[in-house]
């Protein structure tokens, strides 16, 4: 297991809630672990994948009543991660011993959330759209990148390449100029402001205009966006899920108010068309891990969202996906 300590203590992302039904075992990875995740009665539940006993991957398993049963010897662990009850010697008590890996599990906003640590820190961040009366609020993902989480988190922040990357779209080769905006940090994250940008298609409505934009980092790999355009808000919170150094899975929730005219369809066929365009680039990048020397690479004025980002991860000491 990875040894960072400030993303070993957060909260990420592992599955959709929805796609692990009561009774239902699936696998995971997550910062260098294989994990085994099941639902019962009473909950959803985050364990290393490896039974005790002769080290089978309990993710082949079944749950059996309230129980998740390793598929070699049929070993049954409760929900705290005890084994109950060993077939080959049924009336002996299992040892203390045979206790399972647990980890810190809950669902959040629709998704089921993992923390490596006995003591996460806080709870897993909240979309703030979510329960919302009005929001219609989606889910995508994941999308898999052979990327760090840092690199996807500064893509997703970067402002200068929308008139480049996303022509078309999201801008336009007449107004690449990123004029000045604000940039706050602070020990809770990063959050930028006062930020507009003319686009060709801001909303999916096919109509070009001034979108007005920004942004908050709350977590190591997590950041929001908070867009305007006419009476149109679109929100978007990206999550990255780190499994190795260079490679993550991509999580997104939106939503979309003022605009009831434009279908779920024509969204996530519009978020997807614009991280395809991304992904190619981001894989791209050199060095894999995150620069948090700032005399490593140029920067300028439009890039200072990405500068505070990279001195506040800096500031908290995060190692994995960084150099």
């Amino acid at each position: 297991m990875v040894s960072d300590p400030i993303l070993t203590h957060d909260w990420h992302i592992v599955a959709r809630a929805d796609r692990l039904k009561l009774g239902e075992v699936k696998s995971a990875f997550l910062l260098g672990e294989d994990l085994v995740l099941w639902r019962n009665e009473t909950g959803v539940f985050a364990w290393k994948d490896l039974c005790i006993h002769r080290g089978a991957k309990l993710s082949l398993g079944k749950v059996v009543g309230e129980c998740l049963q390793c598929p070699y010897h049929g070993w049954l662990y409760n929900g705290e991660g005890k084994c109950t009850k060993i077939p080959a010697h049924p009336n002996q008590v299992p040892p203390p011993k045979a206790q399972t890996v647990t980890y810190s599990c809950r669902e959040s906003c629709g998704w089921i959330w993992v923390s490596l640590s006995e003591k996460p820190v806080g709870a897993p961040p909240q979309f703030p759209e979510w329960g919302v009366a009005g929001s219609r609020v989606l889910h995508y993902g994941p999308y898999e990148l052979n990327a760090g989480g840092p690199r996807i988190i500064e893509n997703f922040l970067d402002l200068a390449h929308l008139s480049i990357a996303h022509e078309g779209i999201l801008g336009d080769g007449n107004h690449t100029e990123v004029g000045r905006y604000e940039v706050v940090r602070s020990k809770e994250g990063v959050y930028a402001k006062n930020i507009t940008i003319w686009q060709p298609d801001p909303d999916s409505s096919g109509q070009g205009k001034d979108a007005y934009y920004e942004y908050r980092v709350v977590r190591p790999l997590t950041a929001y966006l908070d867009k305007k355009v006419d009476q149109v808000r679109f929100t978007m919170m990206i999550y990255a899920t780190p499994l190795t150094e260079c490679t993550s899975l991509a999580w997104f929730m939106t939503s979309l108010t003022g605009a009831d005219h434009i279908s779920d369809e024509a969204i996530a066929a519009w978020n997807h068309r614009i991280f395809s365009q991304d992904i190619p680039i981001v894989e791209s990048q050199k060095p894999e891990r995150l620069p948090l020397d700032l005399q490593a690479e140029l920067h300028l004025n439009c890039d200072r969202t990405s500068i505070a980002y990279r001195q506040w991860l800096n500031e908290l000491g995060l190692t994995f996906g960084t150099s």
